[in-house]
């Protein structure tokens, strides 16, 4: 099988505002700058070393026994 190539959307990851360059996405603290975290509905995710912070507590449901 031949393997499929994808483009990067790198452009997704930057914002140009008055002349500056801004991230707009987290960088993993473990891997360093460079490497950006995926943005989850509840939580942050590095793809490369699978560090995972997340964002709202869970709120745990009471069961009547």
């Amino acid at each position: 099988m031949a393997a499929t190539k994808v483009e990067v959307a790198i452009h997704k990851f930057y914002a140009i505002k008055d002349n500056k360059v801004t991230r707009i996405r987290r960088d993993c603290p473990r891997c360093g700058k460079g490497v950006f975290m995926a943005q989850h509905k509840d939580r942050h995710t590095c793809g490369k070393c699978g560090f995972t912070e997340f964002t709202h507590k869970e709120q745990i449901k009471k069961s009547n026994y």
